[in-house]
């Protein structure tokens, strides 16, 4: 247990209140993605509406990749439970605008509050999972996190879906699950006590960041979000192109798929006696694996070994990625450094549709497209070996 937290345990409470919060910034991500066209024909007398439309689903990962390192300021500077508890009303208010607003650039505005609230809320679950836990234990609940962060896209795919069915609207009433959230977070959940040192110092300013060491991982990160966020955006175009259209084979083989994601993700805490330079290239490779058998055959079993190879691959780098950057920060440097990650990893999730997007352009469809992000994950798994200090330590080995 670190110093920050010695004073009180947390407990699988706490556990599961930070992990469901994690979960917001995924159903806010996906949640309407289903009703999508719908919404398109709601608003079709909107000029652009063509264009306006996927911006309500995907602005607030901008937003977040944007906003989480000022929200990680606030969090080291001011305090993490109170930011947690008015990002998760927050959220819950502007989550649920869409259902009384008829205006789609109004709908906008509040999408891009949704994702102020998300970088608010990410940052801080993450934070306090590493405030309260150290070592073997940080790394499992870390891998944890990205368990449910890849199950819960696809039971809120589907329950956006399901919802969905009784108007476009219907699916921005779950955002007030985030209120239920908010209450007992705001019992069970306490800002962890100031490292002695800092105490006795009596000052609030915040220390420097250490940029050297974060700067390697936030790059990596960046292009990790791209290597992520692909086949959970693409995949049910790939099986739409090879004629697979029937919702629920789609929704059946991209669950094979987030299976694989849980499975590597719970793999992790027997894994983070590694460093990252050995993880990393099997991470990276897995996935590059995975997008070159994607891109070498139009049959279906085929792509699915090829999104189940690439989803063992996503499984692995995101935990790993993660306790890279945060476990040598410090308490009181802890939240800027989560915030810094988290937004690396946004934008990489909202440059990857566009990036696979342009390359489908220019190699003539999605399949070769996913073909040259594989030899892109390649190099980054061969370059990782040199990027990647040696003297890194084992993903287990924690600061304060």
């Amino acid at each position: 247990m670190s110093e920050a937290t010695t004073l009180r345990r947390a407990g699988a409470g706490q556990l599961a209140l930070l992990l469901a919060g994690s979960c917001l910034s995924v159903l806010g991500a996906v949640l309407i993605a289903p009703v999508l066209p719908q919404m398109t024909d709601h608003f079709a007398g909107v000029a652009g509406a063509d264009v306006l439309v996927p911006i309500v689903l995907t602005v607030p990962a901008l937003v977040i990749g944007l906003t989480a390192p000022f929200a990680g300021y606030i969090v080291d500077a001011v305090d993490r439970k109170r930011l947690l508890i008015a990002a998760m009303i927050g959220y819950a208010i502007c989550g649920t605008a869409p259902l009384y607003l008829d205006s789609l650039p109004a709908i906008i505005g509040s999408r891009v509050l949704v994702g102020l609230c998300e970088a608010a809320i990410m940052t801080c679950c993450t934070t306090l999972i590493a405030d309260y836990w150290s070592g073997r234990r940080r790394s499992r609940y870390l891998g944890l996190q990205t368990l449910l962060a890849s199950v819960s896209a696809t039971v809120f795919l589907g329950v956006g879906g399901a919802i969905g069915g009784s108007g476009w609207r219907a699916p921005f009433w779950l955002y007030t699950v985030a209120l239920l959230l908010a209450v007992p977070m705001a019992v069970l959940i306490w800002p962890p006590a100031r490292p002695a040192a800092a105490v006795a110092a009596g000052s609030r300013r915040v220390p420097p960041l250490p940029w050297r060491a974060l700067r390697t991982p936030c790059l990596v990160t960046l292009g990790g979000g791209i290597v992520f966020y692909a086949l959970i955006v693409e995949l049910s175009f790939l099986l739409d192109e090879v004629g697979v259209t029937a919702t629920g084979t789609i929704g059946a083989l991209s669950a094979l798929m987030s299976l694989a994601t849980a499975i590597a993700a719970g793999s992790f805490a027997r894994l983070s006696d590694r460093t990252p330079r050995q993880l990393l290239p099997v991470a990276f490779g897995l996935a590059a694996a995975g997008f070159l058998i994607i891109s070498v055959s139009d049959a279906v079993p085929v792509i699915t070994i090829g999104a189940v190879v690439a989803g063992g691959g996503t499984g692995l780098l995101l935990p790993t990625l993660l306790t890279w950057a945060t476990n040598n920060l410090g308490f009181e440097e802890r939240g800027r450094g989560t915030g810094l990650w988290t937004g690396a990893l946004f934008v990489g999730e909202f440059l990857s549709p566009l990036l696979i997007n342009g390359l489908a352009a220019v190699t003539g469809g999605l399949r070769p497209a996913i073909g040259v992000l594989g030899v892109a994950t390649a190099v980054m798994a061969v370059a990782v070996l040199w990027i990647v200090p040696r003297s890194a330590p084992a993903l287990n080995r924690t600061s304060s």
